[in-house]
């Protein structure tokens, strides 16, 4: 089939059809989704239905946020769940230092799914499962409501689109079904300064990969994002006014057993302004076994929980995160990494 791209490069897929239930779009669907993580691991989504208002709403709230003093965002400053306000890091993470990178140059202030005092998972202090950190009404009045609006509506879209990736992967549309149930989710705001653009040692975000199944950036008016394609060569992702940028992660890349990609990216922000971006996070539930799915086989990797990978990747890419007990390296598997274009 003939595939629409995005500056020759990334394929575009509508998805207008499918969500209105029209007759054969979920299986065109599909196959162009095929095509994008088979030979790229990033698609611009189209026709998605979130409406424009929203998505304004999402960036104009990620403005007011930064714009309050140091010391308000400290006093939500993150924690071991990964929800709160992160400064710009002192010191580079492994992934970061390993590259011979200075610092990521962004700060960023993370919000998960919404929990009440008296949740289970809160009450026995479950990793990644804590209340969000909120800033005070009187502070920031309308954001909290505003912020749950936009997540929610992210959520649905994304438990609509997982059954795509499991036609795409020739499987049933409604395998993932029960692992989206209740997914884990992201929301992260984030605040980038401008940038140096002839210094090579630092960068707006450093190049990496995704940890999860799959994020979701919605368009935006400062571009700043560049994919490395298959070739080794970057692209400076074209803005597209109504299209969310999407990609793969290392869990759905090892899910399929490396069928589908989870491409390294980068943010460099050289635009003379300040870029904010607003990317969502959405993963299968904490308990989701990963394992070859059957018909990606045989398995190059052996099973392992989804929180667990979670964890382990989080101590690898935040400052905050390295203190705390995690899988390691020998415990998500030898080389996990080991396919990562760096």
């Amino acid at each position: 089939m003939q595939h629409t791209m995005v500056g020759g490069e990334i394929p575009l897929i509508d998805v207008a059809a499918y969500l209105a239930g029209a007759p054969g779009a979920a299986e065109r669907n599909a196959a162009e989704l095929r095509f994008a993580f088979e030979n790229v691991g990033f698609y611009y989504l189209r026709g998605h239905g979130v409406p424009q208002p929203l998505i304004d709403t999402a960036y104009a709230e990620a403005a007011r946020f930064h714009a309050q003093s140091l010391g308000q965002k400290l006093a939500l400053k993150v924690d071991e769940h990964n929800i709160g306000y992160m400064p710009i890091a002192r010191k580079p993470p492994p992934n970061a230092a390993a590259q011979g990178k200075k610092p990521s140059q962004n700060e960023a202030y993370f919000l998960r799914r919404e929990r009440t005092a008296n949740d289970p998972d809160v009450l026995s202090n479950r990793r990644f499962h804590a209340m969000n950190k909120w800033p005070l009404e009187s502070d920031l009045p309308g954001f909290r409501g505003n912020m749950l609006a936009y997540m929610g509506t992210l959520e649905a879209l994304c438990r609509k689109l997982v059954k795509l990736y499991a036609l795409a992967l020739d499987l049933p549309e409604g395998h993932f079904d029960s692992c989206f149930a209740r997914p884990h989710m992201i929301l992260r705001m984030s605040r980038y300064p401008v940038i140096d653009g002839t210094d090579d040692s630092v960068a707006s975000l450093v190049p990496h990969t995704d940890s999860g199944f799959m994020t979701l950036l919605p368009p935006n008016k400062v571009q700043g994002l560049s994919i490395q394609l298959p070739d080794g060569r970057w692209m400076d992702a074209p803005g597209v006014e109504d299209a969310y940028v999407v990609n793969g992660g290392d869990i759905l890349h090892r899910w399929t057993n490396e069928r589908f990609l989870s491409t390294p990216h980068r943010v460099r922000n050289v635009s003379g302004q300040l870029r904010y971006a607003v990317p969502f996070f959405c993963d299968p539930d904490h308990d989701t076994v990963i394992e070859c799915l059957p018909t990606c086989g045989p398995a190059k990797y052996p099973p392992i929980k989804f929180g667990d990978y979670a964890l382990w990747f989080a101590a690898q890419r935040y400052e905050h995160m390295q203190k705390v007990q995690a899988p390691t390296e020998a415990d998500v598997a030898p080389g996990a990494r080991a396919t990562a274009r760096w």
